[in-house]
């Protein structure tokens, strides 16, 4: 007997599958504090009819608002949902929300503009696509909107979206908008190879939010949705090679092992060669398992259960990679480290490591630069990294990890920082290099922070990018002259016959010895002969 389906089970199929098939779009909005990133980002779901009536009636009562008009809504409160950034109208913490159009599915980030909580910034921006910087059309750009611009290109995010907010402020003017482009772009030679897109907007009359303004008809670009909607959001890692870190090793019978992982990069189908690290045992894939039955081919963003032909030994941490493009393996890595932690960072502090599902004690070494980003990035030789700094270093682990550098790859690529002692993350690291050295290319430039010892000594040392540390070149001056004026003792006594006349010659020349040491031993560190 036939059976007729029923077409409302067949048009709820239709829309999950719909909405399956439907690309994700990960983007954070950042910029200054009070330029407007909550009001815009709650203007874009109202305006694409993503408010429910009871939100929107919520809305109002919590704005405090009699009339219908739309204006005066305040769609902030929409993402600011902490009581205090409710009472200050700032935005404190990371806010996420997720929405989606006929088009396209969104996860938002909605970022604090505050220095304060740049951390919470730099982490949305560490898994974003886009990023959305709001300028204020009165206040142009600031130091804050600059910081958030290179944050965002430094962890990887290739599309940049700026959004000129409060163009009802300057009666839309073109000028100021185009003031602000030009600002901008004479800045964005330092951002790399990234993209960007201008857009004059009102969060507050919704000019250029979702339909195109009538205040604005000399803009002919696209609105702020049209570009969300139609930027290009292929992951750089799908042209990669393949890449994935086994999550959980599966043995539900003596018959089964399989090896379960998100897809970070390329593809994988069976029969492909692929190398195990970092062992390096060498194998090939039998089939791709999923809960909907076996793949002929999987590809970045996929979550699978990969069977080899051969019983290798293979387990929690480990990388499978395409064996003609592994990624690389050593036991030292130069990263570029946001440091997030209530202390400072330095030469000799030790944490955990987690790149990926693996992980492994770290010892941080020198030389250490700042990423100056008050200074358009410039980088400049330090002791030490305080919070919510960009800088360079060295990491030694205590055995060999897989990875890949970041530009190549962000999942293999990036890494955390645990305090061994709190178990907090302190901060967040992209790899640079694996097993070679990025910071004897680095350009140096003066130094923000010295020790108080020897201080103009280390500022010209430092300019001309001395790496020898400014205690051990003390340590070495005190211990060489303590042992090399006892003859001087010695000599001065037999002449003298005076053990104080002896005593006061060998001191004096054991300070003043010192002092010529140490600036001799800090001109020696400028120089590379010699040194392995």
């Amino acid at each position: 007997m036939n059976m007729l389906a029923d077409p409302a089970v067949l048009e709820r199929d239709a829309v999950i599958y719909n909405h399956e098939a439907k690309s994700l779009l990960r983007f954070i909005a950042c910029g200054s504090v009070d330029h407007g990133k909550s009001s815009l980002l709650g203007r874009l779901l109202f305006e694409a009819k993503l408010v429910l009536d009871d939100q929107i009636e919520t809305l109002r009562k919590d704005t405090g608002q009699h009339t219908d008009a739309v204006e005066d809504l305040d769609f902030s409160l929409l993402f600011d949902g902490l009581a205090a950034e409710r009472e200050q109208k700032i935005t404190i913490d990371l806010a996420y929300r997720f929405f989606a159009t006929e088009k396209r599915k969104f996860i938002v980030a909605d970022a604090p503009g505050h220095e304060q909580y740049t951390r919470n910034m730099a982490t949305g921006a560490s898994t974003a696509d886009l990023a959305l910087i709001l300028v204020n059309a009165q206040s142009g750009l600031t130091q804050q909107t600059r910081r958030h611009a290179l944050i965002a290109a430094t962890l990887g995010v290739r599309h940049l979206v700026v959004a000129v907010n409060k163009m009802d402020l300057v009666e839309f003017s073109q000028s100021a908008f185009a003031t602000i482009e030009r600002d901008f772009r004479s800045f964005a030679d330092r951002l790399g190879d990234v993209s960007i897109t201008f857009i004059p907007v009102s969060a507050r009359k919704g000019d250029n939010v979702v339909n195109r303004s009538a205040n604005m008809p000399w803009y002919l670009g696209p609105t702020l949705l049209d570009k969300l909607e139609t930027v290009d959001v292929t992951p750089h890692a799908a042209n990669q090679a393949f890449r994935m870190a086994v999550q959980l090793v599966s043995r539900p019978t003596a018959d089964f092992r399989g090896y379960c992982g998100l897809i970070a990069g390329g593809e994988v189908s069976p029969g492909m060669e692929i190398v195990v690290q970092p062992s390096g045992q060498r194998t090939t894939i039998k089939s791709i398992v999923t809960a909907s039955g076996e793949l002929r081919r999987a590809g970045i963003s996929q979550s699978v259960t990969l069977t080899l032909t051969d019983d290798v030994d293979v387990s929690r941490g480990d990388l499978i990679a395409d064996a003609l493009a592994p990624a690389a393996v050593s036991d030292r890595v130069a990263a570029r480290i946001f440091w997030m932690g209530q202390g400072t960072l330095a030469p000799g502090g030790r944490y955990h490591i987690k790149l990926g599902t693996a992980s492994a004690a770290a010892h941080v070494t020198g030389p250490m630069k700042l990423i100056d980003l008050a200074e358009d990035a410039a980088i400049k030789p330090v002791d030490r990294l305080m919070s919510n700094e960009f800088g360079l270093c060295h990491l030694e682990l205590d055995r060999p990890l897989a990875a890949d550098r970041y530009d190549q790859n962000r999942e293999t690529g990036s890494f955390i920082l645990i305090d061994a002692e709190t178990h907090d993350t302190v901060a967040m690291g992209l790899v640079e290099n694996v097993g070679t050295s990025i910071l004897e290319t680095a350009t140096a430039e003066a130094p923000i922070r010295t020790s108080i010892l020897g201080k103009a000594a280390v500022r010209i040392a430092r300019l001309l990018g001395a790496n020898e540390s400014h205690s051990r070149s003390i340590a070495k001056a005190m211990s060489w002259r303590a042992t090399g004026s006892i003859d001087t003792f010695l000599i001065s006594w037999f002449i003298t016959g005076n053990t104080t006349i002896a005593g006061s010659i060998a001191f004096t020349e054991i300070v003043t010895k010192i002092l010529l040491y140490y600036f001799h031993e800090r001109a020696w560190a400028l120089v590379p002969w010699g040194r392995r």
